[in-house]
């Protein structure tokens, strides 16, 4: 419980009005010296009594996509016999104060308010905790109770429709392609070799056997798995702020749909901060996008997380691009493409696929371009 600006005013003109009332002889200045004491005392009284409300906030959804609809639904219950008079809910979001006027409630009543949050910008958010403010008629005197949960928000990278392309088979010991498509639990053929103690009978090879007039047995392996990896440059001096964020939007829509299609998927920064390899599928697609709706930018790195085999995508700029990174990200052992996000193109890469955009949206329209053709 406070007074506010107004009752601090008050408050100061109680003893001067006293005084020059005593001074001057003017029983109207210690009237007026008496309400004043009087008023701020009434407010004293009405603010002092507890809030006998209880509230309960809900955000849906919880996650969204930088730049859409967030809601905030608070629920106000009285459940007193009583008339209960209207307050202010004060919703924290972002280091900023929202503010929803309830009105009175009339015993065991209920009122239900919504109101939209900002999402305009990538992060998680903590929304709470909710403050109820009561003031006197007069707005001299103020009290505050906490109450609510903590409730968070993740406001997810924007994404763009990606082509997803068959990339990144990992080489087996086997001799000659297999299948590019095999169904899910299928297995391919390794090698054809002789029998030995402990083989399954089931995997004897008759053809083999009728050839060679040995006992021949088929050994199986694994199909091939996409593997793709996407990189992301996280250093500070690398790109600005605004073109980072462009980068981020980038990674988000080419993981979302490697991880969504069922590709073998690993999100790495060049800081080594995060490293995730996230479950195929939706849920998988989901968990890459929380852990992109944080991230941030880091000072300088010494080291470079290796990364080799597969496909590899860096998302970078101009100046951070170097024959280091490069080596790191296992250039001749991998397919590497770069999305240059920097101010100005950078120089041709011998042997690696570039391409140069200013915004996400120039970056995977290039990207699909290539992917349909």
């Amino acid at each position: 419980m406070r007074l506010t600006l107004r009752g601090w005013v008050v408050l100061a003109a109680v003893p001067v009005l006293y005084v020059g009332g005593e001074l001057s002889g003017f029983a109207l200045s210690r009237a007026l010296a008496g309400l004043a004491a009087g008023a701020l005392a009434a407010a004293l009284v009405v603010t002092s009594r507890r809030s006998q409300v209880t509230v309960s906030r809900e955000v849906y959804p919880d996650r969204v996509e930088c730049g859409q609809p967030a809601m905030a639904q608070l629920r106000v219950h009285n459940p007193g016999s009583r008339r209960h008079p209207g307050f202010i809910a004060k919703d924290l979001f972002a280091g900023h104060e929202h503010d929803v006027a309830v009105r009175d409630l009339a015993a065991r009543g209920s009122a239900t308010h919504r109101y939209q949050l900002p999402t305009e910008h990538r992060g998680v958010y903590a929304v709470g905790p909710l403050n109820l403010e009561r003031r006197d008629p007069l707005g001299l005197v103020r009290s505050r109770v906490v109450a609510g949960d903590v409730t968070t928000l993740w406001v997810h990278p924007r994404r763009y429709p990606v082509r997803t392309i068959k990339v990144g088979w990992p080489r087996h010991h086997y001799d000659g392609p297999g299948s590019r498509d095999p169904l899910a639990g299928s297995t391919q053929l390794r090698q054809i070799r002789e029998y030995v103690r402990g083989d399954e009978v089931r995997h004897v090879h008759w053809k083999a056997v009728a050839r060679t007039g040995t006992l021949m047995v088929s050994e199986y392996t694994d199909p091939p798995e996409p593997r793709f990896t996407i990189v992301l440059d996280d250093r500070a001096e690398v790109l600005s702020a605004q073109r980072f964020e462009q980068a981020v939007e980038v990674v988000a829509s080419l993981g979302y749909a490697a991880v969504h299609s069922g590709h073998r998927t690993r999100l790495v920064t060049v800081s080594g901060r995060l490293d995730r390899h996230p479950q195929r599928g939706i849920v998988g697609a989901h968990d890459l996008l929380d852990h992109l709706a944080d991230i941030e930018q880091q000072p300088t790195v010494d080291s470079v997380p290796g990364v080799a085999g597969g496909a590899v995508v860096l998302v970078s700029g101009g100046r951070g691009i170097d024959p280091g990174l490069l080596a790191a990200l296992g250039v001749g052992q991998s397919a590497v493409t770069v999305v240059d996000l920097g101010p100005a193109p950078g120089a041709a890469l011998g042997g690696v696929r570039v391409i140069a955009a200013t915004s996400a949206t120039d970056a995977i329209g290039i990207w699909n371009e290539a992917a349909s053709g």
